[in-house]
Formats: C-alpha cells, structure tokens, sequence
C-alpha cells in the first residue's frame, strides 16, 4: 500500500520540521534555551485502517497533548518522561510540547489486560499471543489471567506494525533493553489501570514508546495512555464476547466499513471525507475520555 499523503507541516518561526507521522509533527528547536530539543506538535489529524482521513476531528490535538500531560504526571514516579516544556510557539499552545531529543527503541512496547484486536486475531489462529499461550476459550473483551507484554514492530507510515514474540525484540535491542522496556510497560500499564478503574473505565491495552538518553536511562517518550494508543472502555458495559463501546476512535472505523461509508477497503483507495455527525461522536469521545479520567472539563 503506498504511504498516506499528509498535508505539509506548517513553517514555526525558529524550528526546523523534521519529521511527519499519522498525527504529530515535528520539529528541530533551533535557538533559545531549548535548541536541539524538540517540538511535537499533536495535529487534528485521524487514522484509521492504516490511513490518514481527509477530514480533521476538532480539538483532537489539544486533547491528546492535556491527556498525555496528565498521565505523565501521573507516572512520574515509575518512570522519566520526555517532557522538558509547555512553553511553545503561540500558533500551536495547547497542543505542542517541547520535549527531549532521545534515541527511541525501534519497537512498539504494548500491553494488553483484555483480548482484542490483532491480539484476539492471533489467539484465534494460534492459541497465543507474541509467542505467549493463554487459556483455551477466551472471547472477544476477555480479560486475562494477568496483563502481558506484547511488542509490536514499529511499521512505515501506511504500513501495519506486526506483533512480535519477546525474542525478536532481544534481538533487535538486548538482552537488558528488552527486560526494562518489558518491566517499564507493564508497570506503567498496572498503575494506568487502576487509576481508569477508579473512574469507572477499562484500560483494555495501550501501546507506548521509549527512548534512551546518552547515558543510557530509558525516557517514556512521544504520548501516552490517550484514546489514539490506548483502549478505553466504561466498566458498566464491559461484556465479553461482543464489541465493547469505547471512548476512541471506533466510531470512524464503524463507520467505514459501514454500507453508508460506499468504502471498498481492500480497493486501496482513500476513505471518503466523514460525514459531520461522525466529526462530532468522535470528538465527544476524546472530549469524555479526558474529562472522566481526569476529572476535569476540557
């Protein structure tokens, strides 16, 4: 599948743009007391089904930057984060950040508490899930005996990350790399969870990514535990054996594969531009997801 075209980065004053993903755009810091640093700017852009949407989602990277704030603040005492100001240029305050420049892990670090997604599809296929076995029937939204570590390859923009077993990532980092990172993630996922729990949401998985400073500390980098990396569920309606409701994206997905969508997704053609009653469910989606686990009104 050729790579999604994304819209060109916009020109910030005294930065220099890097580098474009699905959602974030960044930047070299090149003056000031911040040069060399970095400036990861949360657009409003969507993916879904390995494709950036025509049609933006409204507050959608202000709502990614305050959550991952959040979490990080949250996290603090289990690991460093990257973060090193708020302080940004004016055209993009309150979705942007500037944070350290590290050497990140080429590995997506997941964690899964429930069973879903690719995670159900290759127990399905295989009776495991990264290389680990888990009890015969389990369903769909299960939750597992205990959450587990289930890394994923970091793919080219437009292509899917491949979940890996725990040797492919020893192997591509180390022996020692692979054991913190594994440590890290569930340590981080064990804390996001309860915390969710306490406000009456499931952290279903979420994926996270690390990097290393010069002298080698591993940094929970880029963002985290936001409705894009993470699984978010209402307790009350957790039932297995279904598709759960969700405060993320599910909503466009449904949409798409929908009849209402005319989108042929094994054509590889663009989606259609969402219909505004989408936009609007969606953004309501990211909207209560900050707003329950944080407590706070966006």
């Amino acid at each position: 599948m050729p790579a999604p075209s994304l819209p060109p980065a916009p020109a910030i004053a005294g930065t220099t743009h890097l580098h474009s993903g699905k959602v974030r755009d960044l930047y070299v810091v090149d003056e000031g007391e911040h040069s060399g640093a970095l400036l990861m700017v949360a657009s409003d852009r969507i993916s879904a089904y390995d494709h950036v949407l025509a049609t933006e989602i409204p507050d959608k990277g202000r709502i990614l930057t305050a959550l991952s704030l959040w979490w990080f603040d949250q996290l603090s005492h289990l690991v460093p984060n990257h973060l090193l100001s708020t302080d940004v240029p004016a055209e993009v305050a309150g979705r942007a950040v500037i944070c350290e420049n590290l050497t990140m892990f080429p590995v997506e670090c997941v964690a899964r508490g429930y069973l879903t997604g690719s995670g159900l599809l290759d127990y399905r296929r295989t009776g495991e899930v990264c290389g680990i076995p888990l009890p015969a029937g389990l369903q769909d939204a299960s939750r597992l005996p205990e959450p587990i570590f289930t890394p994923a390859t970091k793919a080219a923009l437009g292509d899917h990350d491949e979940n890996v077993d725990y040797a492919a990532v020893v192997e591509e980092i180390g022996d020692d790399f692979a054991a913190e990172l594994r440590t890290l993630t569930l340590a981080v996922y064990g804390r996001a969870e309860a915390i969710a729990r306490e406000r009456g949401i499931i952290l279903a998985d979420t994926k996270l990514e690390f990097g290393r400073r010069a002298d080698g500390t591993i940094v929970l980098g880029d963002e985290v535990l936001t409705p894009d990396s993470s699984r978010f569920w209402p307790a009350d309606d957790w039932q297995p054996g279904r598709a759960q409701a969700s405060y993320d994206k599910q909503v466009v997905r449904d949409w798409l594969t929908s009849p209402a969508s005319g989108w042929d997704r094994s054509a590889g053609e663009p989606p259609p531009p969402l219909p505004d009653e989408v936009v609007e469910l969606t953004r309501g989606r990211y909207v209560a997801a900050y707003e329950l686990l944080t407590g706070e009104s966006f």
